[in-house]
C-alpha cells in the first residue's frame, strides 16, 4: 500500500468520524459519570466490537449478514432497547454525590456497554467490507493491507473516543452540587439520544 493511498484513507475516515454517533455519546456519558480512567473501558468495548466486525468483513461474512435482514433488525432493536434502559436508569439514579458516596460502574460493565452499543450495528461489517476494497491494491497481498487499514481505523477511533471522554471527564471534575446532578442526568440523556440515533438509522436502512 502506497503512502498516498493511506493518507487518502485517513482523510476519508476523519470525515466519517466527524459526526458524533451512539458510541461517542456513550463515551461522553460514561466518562462524565465515571471519569476517563474508567471511561476508556467503554472505548475498549467499542473497539473490540469493531475489530470483530472487521475480521468478519475480511473473512467474507458481510454478504451473509447483509442477506439476513431479520437478524439485523433484531440485533439493532435490542441494542436500542438496551441504551434506552441504561439512559433511564442513569436519570432515575442521578442524585447529589460526594467523593465518598459516588458509586462507579465496574470496568466490565463499561466494557460491555461499549461492546453492545457498537455490536448493535451489525451493518458495520458491510460498511468495512465496502470501505476497505477502495484502498486495497489487488496486485499486493490482501491481509497485510487489511491489517494496516484495520489498525489505522481502530487507532483513529480510539483517539476520537478518548478525546470525547477526556472532555466530559474534565467538565465533570469542575462541576459540583446541582450542576453535577444535571450533568449526570445529561449523561442518561446522551444514552437515550444514542438509542434514538440507532433507531433512526435502523428505520432508514429498512426503507
Amino acid at each position: 500500500m502506497s503512502f498516498d493511498i493511506w493518507i487518502t484513507y485517513v482523510a476519508t475516515v476523519l470525515l466519517l468520524m466527524s459526526t458524533p454517533g451512539p458510541s461517542q455519546l456513550l463515551m461522553l456519558s460514561n466518562s462524565a459519570t465515571n471519569g476517563l480512567r474508567r471511561g476508556v473501558f467503554t472505548a475498549a468495548g467499542d473497539l473490540t466490537a469493531n475489530l470483530l466486525q472487521m475480521l468478519a468483513a475480511g473473512l467474507g461474512l458481510a454478504a451473509i449478514i447483509a442477506a439476513s435482514g431479520t437478524a439485523l433488525a433484531v440485533i439493532k432493536w435490542l441494542g436500542v432497547a438496551y441504551l434506552v434502559f441504561l439512559g433511564v436508569k442513569a436519570i432515575v439514579k442521578a442524585k447529589p454525590q460526594t467523593a465518598q458516596t459516588a458509586q462507579l460502574a465496574s470496568r466490565k460493565t463499561l466494557w460491555m456497554q461499549g461492546f453492545i452499543t457498537s455490536a448493535a450495528n451489525p451493518k458495520a461489517v458491510v460498511f468495512f467490507a465496502a470501505l476497505f476494497p477502495l484502498f486495497i491494491d489487488s496486485a499486493l497481498p490482501f491481509w497485510p493491507q487489511f491489517a494496516i487499514l484495520s489498525a489505522t481505523y481502530l487507532i483513529m477511533d480510539g483517539l476520537f473516543l478518548t478525546a470525547y471522554g477526556a472532555s466530559a471527564s474534565w467538565l465533570a471534575t469542575r462541576l459540583k452540587g446541582s450542576a453535577r446532578l444535571w450533568l449526570d442526568r445529561a449523561g442518561g440523556g446522551f444514552m437515550i439520544l444514542a438509542a434514538v440515533l440507532l433507531g433512526l438509522k435502523s428505520l432508514r436502512d429498512a426503507q
